[in-house]
């Protein structure tokens, strides 16, 4: 039998194997056709959570809720979701949906049970979010090294100010629009790929071409897209904490956010991530509702 036809039988092993280590899945709500008025010629980002993994029964899953930056995610009961198992190099993704909320002890707040997958499929080996049946569209991030902390507070009170009035315009901002993105005093730019956010920052990934620009514990200026639920990229700062170099020797990432220079950014932050997740929930469960 083939190495990784044998892996992807054995998924509930591997699954045994996160939680006994205190690991977790990414899981990100599931689309089921659904399109966004606001910008019906692109494909929507898909924003992954990153969860632990705290049980493993019978006919379900049980994860920690969701949360960015200490603020948890509801997920609503039914909610279909689409979530991804990484083993080493090897990522699968399943379909899953919610039970309902529970009580773990392992859990610092409520936890979420899921239904236990039927089966999984392994993600191509050049797009680690990608299926024979399925695609997630992860999001673009724009990097930026900060050269000068003290600038980074008018940048972060000027991506709120956009966002917030784009939203009150009802519009979306477009490249090249007449709203141009404000910057803290910055280096060269590098693209990254926002693979997950979880309690205190993000997991990016930046391609090996762009290797020389990573730098541990250094302050990066963020501009992630989530538009058009955030209608204008999402400004934030963060501090790269630990690095590793995947199977196709791109820098994997972990981002610590930082909100010191202004701690009210943290909450704008927190509150407009919580926004695009009751959005995305909120289409998805009105098609369900058509389509019932």
């Amino acid at each position: 039998m083939p190495a990784n036809r044998s892996r992807t039988e054995r998924w509930r092993d591997s699954l045994e194997k996160i939680r006994q280590r205190g690991g977790g899945i990414e899981l990100t709500m599931a689309r089921g056709g659904a399109t966004d008025p606001a910008w019906p010629d692109r494909t929507p980002p898909d924003l992954l959570w990153r969860v632990r993994l705290l049980d493993i029964r019978p006919d379900s899953l049980v994860v920690e809720c969701p949360n960015t930056a200490g603020q948890t995610i509801e997920f609503a009961q039914d909610l279909e979701l689409v979530g991804v198992l990484a083993v080493g190099q090897n990522r699968w993704m399943f379909s899953t949906h919610v039970l309902g909320s529970c009580r773990h002890t392992g859990a610092a707040a409520t936890a979420v049970r899921l239904t236990l997958p039927e089966d999984v499929e392994r993600c191509q080996r050049r797009n680690f979010f990608r299926t024979s049946t399925a695609e997630l569209n992860i999001p673009a991030v724009e990097c930026w090294p900060v050269l000068s902390p003290q600038t980074i507070v008018s940048a972060e009170i000027a991506s709120r100010a956009l966002i917030t009035d784009l939203r009150n315009r009802g519009e979306v901002h477009r490249d090249g629009s007449d709203h141009p993105l404000t910057l803290p005093e910055v280096g060269p730019s590098f693209p990254a790929r926002l693979m997950n956010v979880g309690g205190g920052g993000a997991g990016l990934v930046v391609s090996r071409q762009d290797h020389a620009s990573v730098e541990q514990l250094r302050l990066y200026w963020l501009c992630i897209d989530l538009r058009p639920h955030i209608p204008a990229p999402l400004g934030v700062t963060g501090k790269i904490v630990h690095t590793h170099i995947d199977s196709e020797v791109n820098t994997y990432c972990g981002v610590a956010f930082e909100f010191g220079f202004n701690p009210s950014h943290k909450q704008f932050v927190t509150d407009e991530i919580r926004r695009c997740a009751a959005h995305v929930q909120g289409l998805q469960l009105n098609a369900l509702r058509r389509a019932g």
